[in-house]
Parts: structure tokens; C-alpha cells; sequence
């Protein structure tokens, strides 16, 4: 998600917002992220197909670079997941690309 969050809420509270400000549904196989305003914490939100998975994360040294507008909601890779917990911009400049099998 987008902005900042009051990271007091639970699980209702989170999807709550999930569904009502993002009209997304909650029930995708999909992890929703929830980010404090001193982006330095974040709670994960997850439907495992049975129940709920809410996490929490307190970030010792840095800052999260956390999209701030409801435009910039969008899917993630397993890579840019990483960039964004490591600090980095989700938009890497010179990321290396994937070879091309076949092409020397």
C-alpha cells in the first residue's frame, strides 16, 4: 500500500483498507504491506487459504523508500520485495538483465 499507516491496526483494520481505499481483494495470493510514518517499521498481511498472517517488522538502521501515492500501488517481484526491505528504490537504474538463452 501506499502513504502511511496507522500501524496499531489489526488484521480487520489492514484489510479493511485493502478493500475499501484499493478496491483490491484481500483473498488474492498476495501479501499487502503496511508501512509506519517514520518508514522505518511495516506489517505484512497475508490469507493463507485457512486463516490470517500478520507480521511485524521494526527496521533498526534506515528507512524503508515507501511509495507515497495511491497511483504507485502495483505488483511486486521477488527482487524489488528485497530492494525495498534492503532500503532501495523498488525502480533499480542498472539492474543487471536477464540473459537470453541460445545468445552468445
Amino acid at each position: 500500500m501506499t502513504g502511511f499507516c496507522d500501524l496499531r491496526k489489526g488484521i480487520d483494520g489492514l484489510a479493511g483498507i485493502v478493500q475499501q481505499d484499493y478496491q483490491m481483494d484481500v483473498y488474492d495470493d498476495a501479501i499487502f504491506l503496511f508501512c509506519g510514518r517514520r518508514s522505518d517499521r511495516f506489517k505484512p498481511l497475508y490469507w493463507d487459504g485457512d486463516g490470517w498472517l500478520l507480521c511485524y517488522k521494526r527496521i533498526e538502521n534506515g528507512r524503508l523508500r515507501w511509495p507515497r501515492k495511491k497511483d504507485e500501488v502495483r505488483q511486486l517481484t521477488h527482487q524489488q520485495i528485497r530492494w525495498l526491505l534492503d532500503g532501495l528504490s523498488i525502480d533499480q537504474k542498472r539492474a543487471i538483465k536477464p540473459g537470453v538463452n541460445g545468445q552468445f
